[in-house]
Formats: structure tokens, C-alpha cells, sequence
């Protein structure tokens, strides 16, 4: 049997968000984002990064599945993604390959 290559399965216990929802939101919208090994044990914080500015979010809920944020009104509107800080002896900022879209305000 041949495995999938490392690269595309997180190593065990590495946090990783496989979907956003809504994609596209406003300042204010409640987001939850879904995957694995996102709990309290293994994710210490939440940021949305345009590569540049990393602006961290505050955690309403946190499950092993699932965290939900609201988006705070110092996030600039764009295609940002989320990125996880690791919670282990050595903690790692890790991006993440899923991205929402913050729309400006009208």
C-alpha cells in the first residue's frame, strides 16, 4: 500500500482548519472555522494575516473540531487567511490554507 505523501496530512496533532464559513464576511459577522487538533490543548491563538499584518482574534468557542470568532474592526478588508499559533514547547505561527474574504463596510 502506498501512504499519501507527509506533506499533505498534518502531523499528528498539528492543528488544521479544512473550511471558513461564511467565506465572505463583514466587521462584526460570527465565523467558525472547522478541521483538526483545534482545541485548547493544541491551538493557543487565532489570527487572520494578509502576509504582511497579523491581527489576532478573540476565540468565542473552541472545540477539538471548531473555533468560532467574531471579525474585530481593526481587520482591513481583503482575502485573508487564518493562521494557528501552536501550543507546544515550542510554539509555531502555522498559515493556514483556508482564506475568508472581509468586505468593506458600506
Amino acid at each position: 500500500t502506498l501512504a499519501p505523501p507527509a506533506s499533505s496530512q498534518p502531523a499528528a496533532g498539528m492543528p488544521m482548519i479544512s473550511s471558513a464559513a461564511p467565506y465572505e464576511c463583514k466587521i462584526g459577522d460570527l465565523v467558525s472555522v472547522v478541521g483538526t487538533n483545534l482545541g485548547q490543548d493544541n491551538v493557543a491563538a487565532l489570527y487572520l494575516t494578509d502576509g504582511k499584518l497579523d491581527t489576532k482574534l478573540v476565540m468565542i468557542e473552541q472545540t477539538s473540531t471548531s473555533i468560532k470568532f467574531k471579525v474585530p474592526p481593526e481587520v482591513k478588508p481583503g482575502r485573508l487567511a487564518l493562521m494557528v499559533l501552536t501550543k507546544e514547547k515550542d510554539p509555531r505561527l502555522m498559515e493556514q490554507p483556508v482564506k475568508i474574504v472581509v468586505e468593506p463596510a458600506t
